[in-house]
């Protein structure tokens, strides 16, 4: 399992957004538009992450598939965070050593735009039992009429309403509202 030293831990992911778990499989998250990698509480301003990241899963083999969610814990700031959590993105059915680009994609890429302090940007990576699982997004659904609210989503009943056991993988980097003058730049 993960020890109170790493990353996972100190930036509070584990506990707000998951249980502890012992990661089994290598995740690399890259934005290619600002040739930008993600490492564990390092910040990445909303410029950056304008376009879907690259996302390569460094394990299983063709046939394993995992499901990948994106998500702010923070919402819609971090010292009250009462629209916990908001989705970003899921892709579902990736085929182990490839990357997100051969999975289905379930909640359309959303990039992150913090209004108010340092969000956490999350991402989770789940090894699921088969491919085409079926995936249940909202639970409980949301009203009727209204399509799906990316506010108030939870990563843990996601996985429980799903099957998917405890995370295999987790990345997260830190964002915050860029001023008018850097996001000129």
């Amino acid at each position: 399992m993960t020890t109170s030293s790493t990353p996972l831990v100190i930036g509070r992911v584990i506990g707000d957004v998951v249980d502890n778990f012992a990661a089994s499989v290598k995740m690399t998250v890259t934005y290619s538009s600002s040739n930008k990698h993600v490492y564990n509480g390092h910040e990445l301003f909303p410029s950056a992450v304008t376009s879907k990241p690259r996302v390569e899963v460094h394990g299983g083999d063709m046939r394993s598939f995992f499901t990948l969610i994106m998500t702010d814990p923070d919402v819609p700031g971090p010292s009250d965070p009462f629209l916990r959590e908001h989705l970003h993105w899921i892709v579902t059915d990736i085929p182990g050593t490839t990357d997100a680009s051969f999975g289905k994609e379930v909640v359309s890429y959303e990039m992150a735009r913090p209004n108010i302090g340092i969000h956490r940007i999350v991402f989770v990576l789940y090894r699921q039992k088969k491919r085409n699982q079926g995936v249940v997004v909202w639970s409980p659904p949301p009203p009727p009429g209204v399509l799906g609210c990316r506010d108030g989503f939870s990563t843990r009943i996601f996985a429980d309403d799903n099957e998917l056991g405890l995370p295999v993988s987790a990345l997260f980097f830190n964002c915050q509202r860029e001023t008018a003058s850097r996001s000129r730049r």
